[in-house]
């Protein structure tokens, strides 16, 4: 078990990463109230445990699932933590995964401008990822994150023990989040391709996630807010991602995360942007976790949703960020019918590999 540490101007961030790091470090009441906020699967399954831990504390339960992270959702977490009774000397802790983290975070920062939140991540992606580096958000007229705020969390308590309980698309989702690492890391990547066999499985996921963590730390640290341009390169991925998740709305986000950065590429390709046996390379690897990667009929209509990534200057223009070679990333800055024409050249090239 170890303790990374994130240190910024808002905050000094502790994430306790390892076998026992529930146990150890999940807050217990001691003369403080805690406001404890989970999604229905997490609550079906670790009910015991959330009485043993947490007996005391009010229990706010929201459904499972990308849906649930709306104003009106945020809203009943803000209504109960009233109800609750909730002080600026309460904890909130977040347990289960992105959304739950997200939303609890959100609501967290705006309850009496702001009570101290403890994120527990349950499923692979929000350990490796979003339960680190204080992005909170819910989604708002279709646009991903858009209403949100940064608010570190005290501590993360990131434990492998909830991850015995996921499937293996649970298990691709958190993937599709550290393959982006791969991109990003040289060691991240080395032990992606080393390992390729048995990436799906729970010691991989052990090895893999405080590298990740680590990595994420380094960053958030030198650019908290995403205003130096250090925290970017972490949405390797996401502009198409995020774009097909919004409009496909039928994978995860990690699988999106996998379908957006292979798109990209295919971009970075044919802009003489990356090294062919490089992309070749990384191509390989995303397949290997993703499986298929889909040849969408309407994507040059999907990638048009992009325009209103945060990471645009302008709506006219759409920035991604790709790797250039092992442990090197760059931004790709296009207009928005180019880059869009592109995506769909892309889905066109698939769609003949595949007949």
């Amino acid at each position: 078990m170890q303790d990374i540490v994130i240190d910024t101007p808002s905050v000094k961030s502790v994430i306790h990463c390892g076998s026992g790091a529930f146990d150890s470090y999940a807050p217990r009441a001691d003369g403080k109230k805690l406001f404890v906020v989970t999604d229905s699967n997490v609550a079906k399954i670790y009910a015991d445990l959330i009485s043993q831990r947490f007996g005391g504390a009010a229990v706010h339960v929201i459904k499972a699932g990308e849906a649930s992270k709306n104003y009106t959702v945020l809203l009943s977490i803000l209504r109960a933590m009233i109800a609750a009774g909730l002080t600026r000397s309460s904890t909130v802790v977040a347990l289960g995964g992105g959304v739950v983290g997200d939303i609890a975070g959100l609501a967290a920062s705006l309850y009496m401008r702001g009570i101290r939140i403890v994120q527990i991540p349950t499923t692979l992606l929000s350990q490796v990822d979003s339960s680190v580096g204080g992005k909170t958000a819910i989604d708002l007229d279709g646009v991903k994150n858009v209403v949100g705020s940064f608010y570190q969390p005290q501590e993360v308590i990131v434990d492998p023990m909830f991850l015995s309980t996921l499937t293996k698309r649970e298990l691709r989702c958190g993937l599709g989040e550290i393959v982006k690492y791969g991109g990003l890391d040289g060691e991240i990547y080395a032990l992606l391709q080393k390992n390729k066999r048995r990436l799906f499985t729970l010691g991989f996921a052990e090895e893999v996630t405080p590298l990740c963590i680590r990595h994420k730390a380094d960053v958030v640290t030198a650019d908290e807010r995403d205003t130096g341009g250090a925290r970017k390169t972490l949405n390797l991925g996401h502009t198409t991602g995020h774009a097909f998740e919004l409009y496909y709305k039928r994978k995860s986000h990690g699988e999106f995360v996998l379908i957006g950065t292979y798109y990209e590429l295919y971009i970075a390709r044919r802009l003489g942007r990356i090294d062919d046996n490089f992309a070749d390379e990384f191509c390989s690897l995303i397949r290997r976790v993703a499986g298929a990667i889909p040849a969408y009929p309407d994507a040059e209509k999907a990638a048009l949703v992009a325009k209103y990534d945060k990471k645009n200057d302008v709506q006219s223009r759409v920035s991604m960020i790709v790797p250039r070679a092992v442990g090197v990333s760059q931004e790709i800055v296009l207009p928005l019918e180019e880059y869009a024409s592109l995506i769909g050249e892309c889905a066109a090239q698939l769609k003949g590999e595949q007949r």
